[in-house]
């Protein structure tokens, strides 16, 4: 019997949103597949049209119900779940139109600095020492988020197709790249 079909599916497929919120937080996952049936498109299509990229827009439909389901923000008397979920939606669209500008801005400045002279002996001291901190910080990761890490930024393959390419759920590569990233972050912060 295919998932959707089940009697609990279909119980709760009958249900208004607040008795299926009810359901989700007394435990019962179907409840979220219910309420990604219903919101789903609605979700996805705002992220797209903020973002203008299908992987994006994906990211973050699957962001917000994630963070929906495990921090449990939402509460009727605020106003509609629809209501909710767009307001998420666009909070989550924009954060990544910003991290996109701040990697920009930052990209643009190394690009200054590089371009400025400087002494070359003075430039291969750093680039050496850095990229002992750099290697020493990748070595530290563990195998599955280096190598995404090293996909992406060396490839600049998207967490979707980095997802098909090592036939990994796209949560698994998503999780992994964030732990890479962080521990990484804290790493090259305090390279001693």
């Amino acid at each position: 019997m295919a998932p959707d079909s089940s009697p609990e599916i279909s119980t709760l497929k009958s249900l208004s949103d607040e008795d299926v919120l009810a359901a989700l937080r007394e435990g019962r996952v179907h409840a979220l597949n219910v309420l990604y049936d219903r919101y789903a498109r609605l979700v996805y299509s705002l992220a797209y049209r903020i973002l203008g990229s299908t992987e994006e827009a994906e990211d973050v439909t699957q962001d917000v119900f994630l963070t929906f389901w495990q921090k449990d923000a939402y509460q009727s008397s605020k106003g509609t779940l629809k209501t909710f979920l767009t307001t998420m939606t666009r909070s989550r669209s924009i954060d990544k139109l910003r991290a996109q500008g701040t990697r920009n801005r930052f990209l643009q400045k190394w690009q200054h600095l590089s371009n400025q002279e400087t002494s070359p002996l003075l430039d291969d001291i750093a680039q050496t020492e850095q990229s002992q901190i750099l290697r020493q910080a990748l070595a530290d990761l563990s195998e599955g988020e280096r190598e995404i890490l090293e996909i992406a930024y060396y490839e600049g393959l998207s967490q979707s197709e980095i997802a098909k390419r090592l036939n990994l759920p796209l949560g698994t590569v998503k999780t992994r790249s964030r732990q890479g990233l962080i521990k990484l972050r804290q790493r090259l912060q305090n390279p001693l």
